[in-house]
C-alpha cells in the first residue's frame, strides 16, 4: 500500500510505519491510520506531505456531508494528527482538524437470566467458554481471544490478560463457576486435539491461530437468536453486564476500574447510570417526608 501518484509517498508511508513502531502501536493501530491518511491523499488528490490547511478542511467537510458518523470521523483526525504532528513535523496543520464531540449512550446490558440463556444457547463448549470468560471476567473481545491455557492461574483464581486496551498487563477475576467452564472446554478440546501445548485457550479453526473476534461475533449473534433475546448482543454486551451486575452487588466502583482495566474512573462511572438495581433501593428524599396524599377518609372541603 503506498500513498497516490507521489515519488515520496512510499518513503512517507516507510517512515509513518517506523514512527509508529517506535511508539509501539499495534498492528490494527497501524493499518487504520494507514487506510485514514490514504484516503485523505487520495482526496486531495496528491501527496498528503503537500496538504494545506484548507485540504483538512475540506476533507472535514466531505466526511461529514457523506454521512460519516462521529467516530470514523474522528479516528481520521487521530491518524492524521500524528501524521502530520510526529511524521511530518507539522502540528500547525494537526491543530485545524477538530473531534467530533458526541453525547454518551448507556450501555446495553443482559439481565442475569438472559446472560443465562445466552450461555446455553452458545454454539457448543468452545463458544460457552469463550463468552463465559467475556461475561464472568469482563474482558474485551480481543482479551478473550488473545487468551493462552498458560493464562489461566487456578491456584491463585486468576487470569492474566497481557497487553489489554493502553498495552497494559492486568490480571482479571477468575470464579469456580467460569473455571468450570474453562475445564470442560479444555477437556473437549484435548479429545478433538486442538488444544496445543502452551498454545491457545480458545484456537481457530486451524489450532495454531486464535479465534477471530468476528467468529465470536457470529458466534454470540446465533446465542442470542437460539435464546430468543431480543436485544442486540454482542460479546461486549456481556463486559457492560459484568460491570453492571457487579455495581448492583455494591461492588466499590474502583474496584471494578481495575477488574475492567479502566484508566478512568469517569469511564466506570458510566455503569451507575444503567444499575438499576442500585437506583431502586435509594430511598427518595421526598419519602422522607409527611405523607402529601389526602387523608381519603376525610370529605373535600
Amino acid at each position: 500500500m503506498t500513498f497516490p501518484s507521489h515519488p515520496s509517498g512510499s518513503a512517507l508511508r516507510e517512515r509513518m510505519i517506523e514512527d509508529m513502531n517506535v511508539r509501539g502501536f499495534t498492528e490494527d493501530t497501524r493499518r487504520d491510520y494507514i487506510r485514514c491518511v490514504k484516503r485523505f491523499a487520495a482526496f486531495i488528490g496528491r501527496s498528503p506531505d503537500a496538504a494545506t490547511a484548507e485540504d483538512l478542511r475540506r476533507f472535514q467537510v466531505h466526511q461529514t456531508e457523506s454521512g460519516m458518523r462521529p467516530p470514523g470521523i474522528n479516528s481520521s483526525v487521530s491518524a492524521l494528527r500524528f501524521f502530520f504532528t510526529v511524521t511530518l513535523d507539522r502540528p500547525d496543520l494537526s491543530r485545524r482538524l477538530a473531534i467530533v464531540h458526541q453525547p454518551r449512550k448507556l450501555p446495553l446490558v443482559l439481565s442475569a437470566e438472559e446472560v443465562a440463556r445466552l450461555l446455553e444457547a452458545a454454539p457448543g463448549p468452545k463458544y460457552k467458554a469463550a463468552l463465559g470468560t467475556a461475561y464472568g471476567a469482563g474482558l474485551r473481545v480481543s482479551e478473550v481471544v488473545a487468551l493462552k491455557v498458560t493464562d489461566i492461574d487456578s491456584a491463585r483464581m486468576l487470569i492474566r490478560v497481557e497487553q489489554g486496551k493502553g498495552r497494559k498487563d492486568r490480571h482479571a477475576m477468575l470464579s469456580p463457576h467460569l473455571l468450570e467452564l474453562l475445564r470442560a472446554w479444555w477437556r473437549e478440546g484435548k479429545r478433538r486435539g486442538v488444544m496445543l501445548p502452551r498454545g491457545w485457550l480458545f484456537p481457530g479453526r486451524n489450532p495454531v491461530t486464535p479465534l477471530s473476534s468476528r467468529q465470536l461475533n457470529r458466534a454470540v449473534h446465533a446465542a442470542a437468536e437460539a435464546a430468543e433475546i431480543r436485544k442486540r448482543v454482542t460479546p461486549h454486551t456481556l463486559r457492560h453486564s459484568f460491570a453492571t451486575h457487579l455495581l448492583e452487588q455494591d461492588i466499590d466502583i474502583r474496584v471494578i476500574q481495575v477488574l475492567l482495566g479502566h484508566a478512568k474512573l469517569d469511564t466506570t462511572a458510566l455503569y451507575a447510570r444503567v444499575a438499576t438495581n442500585t437506583i431502586r433501593t435509594v430511598m427518595s428524599p421526598l419519602d422522607r417526608i409527611k405523607p402529601l396524599t389526602q387523608d381519603e377518609t376525610r370529605p373535600d372541603r
